[in-house]
């Protein structure tokens, strides 16, 4: 993690001495970082210090629903990922298990990509 964080003071400090067109590109970077972060920290509480998917969105700013899917692309849970790219209580329980036991025995199916914003109409 400690790399992220560097690479986010990197980007917006580029960003802050670009001209605006140029900045897009370094905070775009920034945000996927962030994003990034956010997901591993919302695993880490969500698993070691077993909050709850509600109360860990809501510390976090989001909703209960947008959680399962960012805990499925992270290293901690990928590996739990139901099918449809998401993480629910259910597997949230067996991966606490495992790791109280001293690891997993899922191993992730595919490498994880990044959320989209994916419109519900096209009008």
């Amino acid at each position: 993690m400690p790399d992220r964080y560097a690479r986010i003071r990197a980007e917006l400090a580029h960003a802050e001495s670009a001209d605006p067109p140029t900045a897009l590109s370094h905070l775009r970077v920034v945000l996927e970082e962030v994003s990034y972060l956010l997901d591993e920290q919302l695993a880490h509480a969500i698993v070691d210090g077993e909050l709850s998917l509600r109360s860990a969105g809501a510390k976090a700013g989001l909703t209960e629903n947008a959680v399962g899917p960012r805990l499925a692309r992270t290293p901690m849970l990928a590996p739990y990922a139901r099918p449809d790219g998401r993480v629910t209580a259910k597997e949230v329980q067996l991966a606490r298990y495992e790791r109280k036991r001293g690891g997993t025995s899922a191993t992730p199916s595919t490498a994880p990509k990044p959320l989209r914003f994916k419109p519900r109409r096209n009008t």
